[in-house]
């Protein structure tokens, strides 16, 4: 985004020197290629510096630098980095989060920030990229090959960011600039500005950047259409499971065997819930970072960077809902029924059907999420005439606060639930006693007022420290250099968590239960409950409690959601590394060659602690919490090995091979347990994972063209074990599940569900393309004109993770990526159109048996800029210019899960450089 570029930020030429030590370039030179970039704004330029960043790098590796985050129209620095080839993001209501490389799941992908492990708070590996403003890095670097120096590798890549140094500048820097952008469907108008500000004195020299944005976006949703296999009605017993048996076999001529055999019951399919949601979400967005650099030579410097910022989300969910698997519900009538779309499953979905006693529920739900996080890190480097030392320490550390609360109404009557083409719908049904769920308030009974509130504590430490001794040994000339080194990593998280239910005007009072309905509190009609007018989705409406009201009158005064001592859990994990490497360069005939080889020990100590909820010594119901902790570890030899080979000045062979891990989540290795009611089952952690392996080479080539140009091909394979999956571990037997009013649902046996290490392995080989074509090489006219497009192709190995035998891919793993950016430039305009692709991928497994996959997405992005002068840039930009949906649907297309849009987003900026 134009406001990105304010950040001047900062050009890749100090990134070179640390990627490619061995081909070092001058100061001078380097100042001059920063002034260029920061004046001009190039983002030709800044592909040129993207292109020598992956030249000069031993092992594959893809780039970019400030000035090409700069001309994209990002909403944070997610979205930044779809443009890198072969990543691709993972969008949540419009908004990018989540990174995954080479359609490899978004948590195979390590991510450091100034070489430290960073932490957002989400206690996985997978780092949530939304908390971070993109206006304050300077360059990202995905590195797709590890070296031993390298502090894991991550099986998909490693994503590492930099930020800015006032060393990267020639003299004193002053950038800033203010955007205002709209969203489509909100139809509001958002803020965001930015500055830095960069000055040296002799040796010394300080910078400070800093952005803040707020972002407020509306998201419609027809959405949690998701299969329920028959055995909810089948196992409850009675008239329940007696009602639903006469009426399969009755309207769709199927005759249940037996009631308990999940194998059979759990292919007969109907819907679990159909909701209309519309969402609001507004978030404050702030960075910024500090660093002090003191360099007396250019054999000496030393650095103190910190980088501070805050990400503040409220999001108003205001949710229609029809629960047709409701505990006082069965089958009524079948009226359309489907036994041949999954026929090779054996699996019969009921895509229209009538039930006794649908659950219609009005929910209005709020989530304010509050995270901050810091890293400060200082670094050295001293330089001899042939050696070189390096040391780094630093911390890395966020805090998160989630406070939700659901505001429950509900209605039994009966009703009608179908799949519509996109999503589905529940109307009225036939029996006299069914309800229009969408305007009837004075059926809704409260259910209760719940709260939750959660704490998350996530951090990391670091230090290392590494020797360099370049070689000219007359007797082995190919040795060039030798590098050992050591590093010590300490993480950590802790998790405080607490849940209370208000169902009455004081402490302990249930005065409201089945008393108050939804017509007695202050209605609002939907399209007055978010911004931007009618519901888009479908052509209904409907009234709903606002979030605002819901907290002022039903939060009695001195409320509090307290922590409940049994779900805190703390998981530190404390990492030794030795590694040693050498670089290799010689000749064969006319082609230069160099080598990387070497290998990294790791030694690992997990210690997880909290509690576990264990059954009373008389049996029965009754669980309390009792303190447990575990102590565990493992070590490995990771070797590596990376070679490069100029054929010709322009093209270059490259290979490699390596052994890497990623470690399981925090999160997974603690103690705890989770109920899921309405799914009867619970969720522990497991303290004894170990990490997902991966033996791993690819071999391509490049075609370096003129002006930045660059053509390559790669091939690359991945052998992974050790993949972290939810599997049956367990029953927990005779449990008594109550509804919020207090009376007895039933009692039930409940699944236990932990994450384990899958058996066995799976192979994943792909190939990716890049191509950046500037057409000036080829036809004069063209000049300015260009491409920068890249295609990414996976093919897999591992099927069968569903229980039924339903053939699925790793969960997150996408077939295809490409992103296509067509661009112009001259002296005073640039103009881009993007589009980037992340094919359909499976983003869970229901109840174990049926593949849920989110539908292919692709989105274009426009960014056009004038520059009024040699200091001012105007900038217009466009975000999912075409207003496309995310989409998604469970095994086949004819049955859509999610039917969601985010609008389109219009920026308008203004750049001053000084």
């Amino acid at each position: 985004m134009s406001s990105c570029a304010a950040i001047g930020l900062f050009a890749a030429s100090g990134a070179v020197a640390q990627t490619a030590p061995a081909q070092p370039t001058s100061a001078v030179a380097e100042q001059d290629a920063v002034e260029e970039i920061v004046v001009t704004g190039s983002y030709r330029r800044s592909l040129e510096e993207a292109v020598d960043i992956k030249r000069n790098t031993v092992g594959f590796s893809d780039s970019i630098v400030a000035t090409d985050v700069a001309n994209f129209p990002e909403q944070n620095l997610a979205e930044a980095l779809q443009r890198i080839p072969g990543v691709t993001i993972e969008r949540n209501k419009g908004l990018g989060g989540r990174v995954s490389v080479r359609g490899l799941p978004s948590e195979f992908t390590f991510v450091t920030i100034n070489n430290l492990a960073t932490a957002s708070g989400s206690g996985g590996r997978d780092v949530e990229f939304d908390i971070f403003a993109s206006e304050v890095i300077q360059q990202v670097t995905v590195q797709k090959s590890p070296r031993a120096s390298d502090e894991e590798g991550g099986i998909a890549g490693a994503v590492t960011i930099s930020t800015a140094r006032p060393f990267d500048y020639s003299g004193r820097k002053l950038v800033a600039s203010a955007e205002g952008a709209y969203n489509s469907i909100s139809e509001k108008s958002d803020p965001k500005v930015s500055f830095l500000a960069s000055d040296t004195w002799g040796d010394f020299g300080a910078l400070v950047s800093f952005s803040t944005a707020r972002r407020t976006n509306r998201t419609d949703s027809n959405s949690g259409i998701n299969f329920r296999p028959m055995f909810r009605f089948l196992e409850a017993g009675g008239t329940r499971a007696s009602q639903a048996a006469a009426v399969l076999a009755r309207d769709a001529g199927v005759i249940v065997k037996s009631n308990t055999n999940r194998d059979e019951t759990g292919r007969i399919i109907f819907q679990d819930k159909v909701g209309d949601r519309a969402y609001l979400n507004t978030q404050d967005q702030w960075g910024g970072t500090l660093s002090l650099q003191y360099k007396p030579s250019a054999n000496f410097d030393v650095a103190f960077d910190a980088m501070v910022g805050g990400f503040d989300g409220t999001e108003d969910e205001y949710d229609a809902a029809a629960y047709s698997a409701s505990s006082r519900s069965t089958l009524e009538t079948i009226h359309s029924y489907d036994k041949d779309t999954l026929s090779k499953y054996g699996m019969v979905v009921l895509r229209d059907v009538s039930y006794t006693a649908t659950q219609h529920e009005m929910l209005s739900k709020e989530r304010i999420s509050e995270t901050d996080y810091a890293q400060f890190g200082t670094e050295f480097n001293w330089r001899g005439d042939d050696w070189k030392l390096h040391g780094l320490a630093g911390y890395s550390g966020a805090k998160k606060t989630i406070d939700f609360s659901n505001l429950k109404h509900v209605a039994y009557a009966p009703s009608r639930t179908r799949w519509t083409a996109n999503g589905g719908e529940t109307i009225k049904s036939a029996n006299p006693a069914s309800i229009d769920m969408y305007n009837s308030p004075s059926r809704y009974l409260f259910e209760a007022y719940e709260t939750t509130l959660e704490k998350i504590k996530d951090d990391k430490y670091a230090a290392q420290l590494d020797f360099t001794k370049d070689f000219a040994f007359d007797a082995f000339p190919a040795l060039k250099s030798i590098q050992v080194g050591a590093r010590y990593t300490d993480k950590s998280k802790e998790r405080q968590y607490g849940a209370l239910n208000i169902q009455g005007p004081s402490k302990g009072s249930t005065a409201w239960l089945n008393t108050r309905t939804l017509a007695d509190s202050q209605l609002t009609p939907i399209d007055q409950l978010v911004p931007g007018g009618a519901y888009s989705i479908r052509d209904i409406t409907w009234s709903q409690i606002s979030n605002a009201y819901a907290r002022r009158t039903f939060r009695y005064d001195g409320f509090t959601t307290p922590f409940t001592p049994g779900d805190f859990y703390e998981v530190s994990e404390t990492v030794t590394s030795l590694y040693a490497m050498a670089d290799f360069g010689f000749d064969v005939g006319p082609v230069p060659v160099a080598i990387n080889g070497g290998a990294r020990y790791v030694d690992t100590s997990v210690t997880s602690s909290g509690y576990h909820q264990v059954q009373t010594p008389t049996g029965g119901t009754t669980y309390t919490p009792e303190p447990v902790s575990s102590e565990g570890g493992y070590d490995k030899i990771l070797p590596s090995v990376n070679f490069t080979a100029e054929l010709t000045d322009t093209i270059v062979l490259r290979a490699a091979a390596s052994e890497t891990l990623m470690r399981p989540a925090l999160t997974d290795l603690a103690y705890k347990r989770t109920a899921s009611w309405n799914s009867f089952r619970f969720t522990d952690g497991n303290p004894n994972l170990k990490p997902t392996f991966a033996k791993q080479w690819e071999v391509g080539v490049e075609k370096y063209l003129p002006e930045g140009g660059l053509l390559a091909a790669s091939y690359f394979s991945k052998e992974i074990e050790g993949v972290v999956r939810q599997a049956l571990t367990g029953t927990v037997k005779n449990v008594t599940k109550y509804n919020a009013n207090g009376s007895i649902d039933g009692v039930y046996d409940f699944d236990v569900y932990q994450p384990i290490n899958a058996d066995g392995s799976y192979k994943v080989s792909g190939v990716e393309l890049v191509a950046i074509v500037p057409f000036g090489l080829f036809y004069e006219p063209l000049k300015g004109f260009g491409i920068n497009a890249n295609y990414t192709i996976l093919d897999s190995s591992l099927t069968g993770q569903s229980i039924i035998g339903v053939p699925t891919p790793p969960v997150g793993l996408a077939d295809k990526a490409y992103n296509f950016t067509l661009f112009y430039e001259n002296d005073a305009f640039q103009a881009r159109v993007s589009y980037n692709y992340k094919d359909k991928y499976v983003e869970g497994i229901g109840y174990e048996m049926y593949p849920i996959w989110r539908e292919g997405y692709g989105q274009t992005d426009i960014s056009v800029s004038y520059n009024l002068n040699e200091r001012v840039q105007l900038s217009l930009e466009g975000i999912n210019v075409t207003d496309e949906a995310t989409r998604g649907y469970t095994m086949d297309p004819s049955f859509p899960t999610m039917d969601e849009r985010s609008g389109r987003r219009f920026a308008l900026g203004l750049r001053m450089n000084f």
